[in-house]
């Protein structure tokens, strides 16, 4: 299976809370992400795996599994077989090998590989380039434990910079970047949405509904955008001075890609305004 090119905003629903499935859809995320692991105490594992289903929403279904090596992880993959989600999240991704093993198991089931660790971190670009991963999803949460580091937007500047750089050589869609704890500053998971596109990444973790509407804004063109790029390409061939600034073929192919992903957007917001 192949995912949506546009994941801007994937939710997180404890998969033991079926009542929350449905609810969690109804905020227009570009993905719900059905979660057995960090969501779910390890004497709910064996009832989540049992609750699992993908028949309320019509919107990609993603479920995370528990890591390779707990005692949830081969039960989980044979619920998956049976679910055939549109994508398997997978915990600690930084083993290559244990990585493709697991996508060999999945057959056409989607990987995307979740970075989380200084080990996966370094095994990045080996990862991105395994058959059956097609996105990089960063556990900066995670990640920031394992190195006993702060969660620091700053300081994760060089992490995310790789993810982007693996996935970029790999050939594979961009990356996705990790939650946003804070949830009582509705312009916190904006921030770090935009922070995140202004490095290439594609799209972000979101735990709660109320984010996801702040983060698809936040990876959408701006208004500014848009008419920038649209005077851009109105501006003809060749390098030419525009408001102040060199237009050449890479800042075309900017405006280009610019307007390009209005056109999805536009296309979900047609189907939003339908149901």
């Amino acid at each position: 299976m192949v995912m949506p090119d546009i994941l801007h905003a994937l939710l997180f629903v404890p998969a033991n809370r079926p009542e929350r499935f449905a609810k969690a859809a109804a905020s227009h995320p570009d993905a719900v992400i059905l979660d057995l692991e960090d969501a779910v105490a390890a004497v709910d594992k064996e009832t989540a795996r049992t609750l699992l289903a993908r028949d309320f929403t019509d919107l990609p279904v993603i479920v995370r599994i528990n890591p390779v090596g707990t005692p949830w992880h081969a039960a989980d993959l044979q619920a998956v077989a049976a679910l055939r989600p549109d994508a398997v999240l997978l915990p600690k991704s930084e083993n290559p090998a244990q990585v493709a093993a697991v996508a060999n198991k999945l057959g056409d089931i989607a990987l995307l590989g979740l970075i989380e660790t200084a080990r996966g971190l370094a095994d990045a670009r080996a990862i991105a380039t395994l058959d059956g991963v097609q996105r990089l999803v960063f556990g900066s949460v995670d990640f920031c434990a394992d190195l006993g580091m702060s969660l620091d937007r700053d300081l994760l500047l060089p992490a995310r910079f790789e993810l982007v750089l693996a996935s970029r050589l790999a050939g594979i869609g961009a990356p996705i970047d990790g939650v946003t704890t804070r949830l009582d500053d509705p312009t916190a998971a904006t921030g770090d949405a935009s922070h995140a596109r202004a490095l290439g990444m594609a799209g972000k973790l979101c735990i709660h509904p109320r984010q996801v509407a702040d983060v698809k804004s936040a990876f959408a063109p701006s208004e500014v955008e848009i008419a920038w790029a649209t005077r851009v390409l109105a501006s003809g061939d060749g390098a030419v001075s525009l408001d102040g600034e060199m237009i050449d073929a890479p800042v075309r192919a900017r405006a280009r890609s610019i307007l390009a992903a209005m056109k999805p957007l536009f296309e979900e917001q047609q189907k939003e305004n339908r149901i």
